[in-house]
């Protein structure tokens, strides 16, 4: 699943490096970004999860990313369609949020992994 994340994080950085022409890209591109950092914590550095802050905001991110996924839901009939997404920016936006929560649900195994050793750890120590 580590290696499932490095490659969200990849894709993840080219959706935000694509948004640099975008009249919203101060919006998506640190959306992108962010997720990319998450998913590339999870792959590269998963134990960093082990701590609350950085899990906390994993939690966030993946609960706001869900939320962004329902509101920017795309309305468009046949928004999977090639033609339609290729013409309409809501289609668009309402898949990217798509990708970014499933790159993030991916990620969600390496970070309970990471966070259940944890709990593991802690529960040897108070039996000693």
């Amino acid at each position: 699943m580590r290696v499932v994340s490095g490659i969200c994080a990849i894709l993840l950085i080219v959706f935000a490096g694509v948004q640099h022409n975008d009249p919203d890209v101060l919006f998506w591109g640190p959306i992108y970004a962010g997720g990319a950092i998450l998913c590339a914590l999870a792959a590269f550095r998963p134990r960093i999860y082990v701590r609350a802050p950085a899990g906390l905001v994993y939690v966030a991110a993946l609960l706001a990313s869900l939320a962004g996924m329902v509101w920017f839901w795309p309305s468009t009939p046949q928004w999977w369609m090639q033609e339609v997404w290729w013409e309409d920016e809501t289609a668009r936006e309402g898949m990217g949020m798509m990708v970014l929560a499933i790159a993030l649900l991916l990620a969600l195994p390496v970070v309970w992994r990471h966070r259940g050793r944890a709990g593991q750890g802690e529960k040897r120590l108070e039996r000693m």
